[in-house]
């Protein structure tokens, strides 16, 4: 059964892959990160000011460590459609490892318009949203088949 409806390729969805694309470096100043998160120890130096005395030079010890890139894709998929049919069905069709699915269900919006006949009243489908957060080096190509 096809639960995937499109995939979605705006701007916005754009510009969240592209920054979760990107491997991005954090520090810590906690000592168990080291094991954890496989962290570099550096000594950085900092001057205090204070009113009336004179400037402080320190030196303090931070770990750095960098979180690797994890690309991430949005589709519409049908509302009834759960996580696990979802991951089961992108990984067949795009051949790549799921690591983890958001999903996110969007209520119908009531719309009207002002015609020559009257005033007519309806309201726009709701939908179920799926962010696919993918394994480190996959990738999908929405425009390969075109």
């Amino acid at each position: 059964m096809a639960f995937i409806i499109k995939p979605v390729v705006t701007e916005k969805m754009t510009q969240m892959t592209e920054k979760s694309s990107v491997g991005r470096t954090f520090t810590s100043g906690k000592k168990s990160d080291i094991e954890k998160k496989n962290a570099v120890e550096k000594k950085v130096s900092y001057v205090v000011k204070k009113k009336g005395k004179p400037d402080q030079n320190k030196e303090k010890t931070v770990y750095v460590y960098e979180k690797p890139a994890r690309p991430r894709y949005g589709f519409i998929v049908k509302p009834e459609a759960n996580k696990f049919e979802i991951k089961k069905e992108i990984e067949s069709l795009y051949n790549v490892t799921v690591l983890e699915i958001n999903t996110m269900v969007y209520a119908g919006k009531r719309s009207r318009r002002f015609t020559r006949a009257g005033l007519i009243k309806g309201s726009k489908s709701s939908f179920k949203k799926a962010i696919v957060t993918l394994k480190e080096g996959d990738t999908i190509d929405f425009y390969s088949n075109i």
